[in-house]
């Protein structure tokens, strides 16, 4: 019997991923992303009613921007609907409504309002009767709201992004901008000092979002491309707890992109070569059924599209031989159910190599385009915009094991 025969079908593994996993998302044929999550509150609103606010933002959730008025909306708990914008080829009738042209902006009961920091603002005025993002005391208010300010106008993004970005830095300028990045680092650390718990202020609020998507990307990106690291450094004990702490908001998890996403995207955007490794994976999301279910979930139910874009894009038609590619699209479709099916049931799913046996195991060809597929498929994955972040690491964590029993 041929490992062809011993995998389960989409249709089972489908089946099996959603008993494990609530995560759903909606579909969307022929649109760029393919699919998008459901919010969390949609099921608040009655039958044929249209949600309160319509967030305009960007196709592949890479904008820190717009995560921030996603991570409130989600927060709050205040149902919406998302018009996705490509950035790349804006429509007329979006830079025609919104004055800057860039993402995000909502309509809140249908007014306009545009700019991160406006939105986060406007949303909690309207929305005073769900969680509130300020806290009710006048003077943390007066505090908190002042944070906010501060998170814009600090120069900590400024400073934090050229020394990231800039290409042209020599090893003493490197140094500088090294020095004034902790100095603003420095600055973070004393804020998070000044009330008790691991937040800015007595309780989570909009300072946190507003520096959540800048500090995420931060201490993915340094440690690849810098070499320099915010986590785990003992200079920065107290962000190091406001990471911890975030990390057990609900919320947080819905709209964060995991590092592998943000170390990629930074790579496409500013083509910056790394220098050192990425942080390893995080072994808990590996492991946890919960996101190594939604992982099989969303392969199984956008089986089609993962496919087509595989052999598409990855090079792995290459292989075919006299241009029949029926052979290599079985292929590709054998490795990803196998990928899911190990999502599913870890080491008790046959893999390809430990001696499982089977002409496909056996066969060079089946096996170079396995391996293409899934090499492809490991950074090709997009948080969130394909799946969460949890999910996306217990994917690439599941990638690497199928992708070592080929060799």
């Amino acid at each position: 019997m041929s490992l062809q025969d011993t995998v389960s079908t989409w249709e089972q593994i489908l089946e099996t991923a959603q008993k494990n996993t609530s995560a759903r998302r909606v579909r969307r044929p022929g649109q760029s992303p393919s699919t998008a999550p459901i919010p969390s509150s949609l099921h608040k609103l009655p039958p044929d009613t249209a949600p309160p606010v319509l967030i305009y933002r960007d196709t592949n959730s890479w904008c820190p921007f717009c995560e921030r008025v996603w991570f409130a909306l989600e927060e709050k708990g205040i149902p919406f609907e998302t018009e996705f914008i490509d950035l790349s080829n804006k429509p007329k009738w979006y830079t025609d409504l919104v004055p800057t042209a860039l993402v995000p902006a909502v309509k809140i009961e249908g007014e306009l309002v545009y700019e991160s920091k406006d939105i986060l603002l406007a949303l909690e005025e309207r929305f005073r009767d769900t969680p509130p993002l300020l806290p009710e005391n006048p003077e943390e208010n007066a505090v908190t709201r002042q944070l906010v300010e501060d998170v814009e106008t600090s120069g900590f993004l400024g400073v934090a992004y050229k020394f990231l970005r800039e290409k042209t830095l020599d090893s003493q300028e490197l140094t500088n901008s090294q020095a004034e990045l902790e100095a603003k680092l420095d600055e973070i650390e004393q804020a998070l000092a000044k009330y008790p718990g691991p937040f800015f202020v007595s309780t989570f609020s909009l300072v946190d979002i507003m520096y959540s998507p800048h500090l995420d990307r931060l201490a993915a990106n340094l440690p690849v491309y810098r070499g320099y690291h915010i986590k785990g450094n003992e200079r920065f004990p107290r962000i190091n707890a406001w990471f911890e702490a975030i990390k057990k908001r609900p919320a947080y998890h819905r709209v964060r992109s995991d590092s592998t996403t943000n170390n990629l995207l930074l790579r496409r955007r500013f083509g910056l070569e790394a220098i050192a490794n990425p942080l390893p994976l995080d072994t808990a999301d590996s492991e946890a059924i919960e996101y190594r279910a939604e992982a099989a979930e969303r392969l199984s139910d956008n089986r089609e599209a993962a496919i087509g874009d595989i052999l598409k894009n990855s090079g792995v038609q290459a292989l075919a031989a006299d241009g029949n590619t029926s052979a290599i699209k079985e292929a590709v479709d054998l490795h990803l159910r196998l990928l899911a099916e190990y999502l599913i049931n870890g080491n008790d799913t046959p893999l390809l190599g430990g001696g499982t046996g089977g002409k496909d195991s056996r066969d060079p060809i089946v096996a170079a385009a396995g391996a293409i597929t899934l090499a492809y498929v490991r950074n090709r994955i997009c948080a969130p915009r394909d799946m969460s972040a949890g999910a996306a690491t217990a994917f690439r964590a599941a990638v690497d094991k199928v992708l070592a029993s080929i060799y």
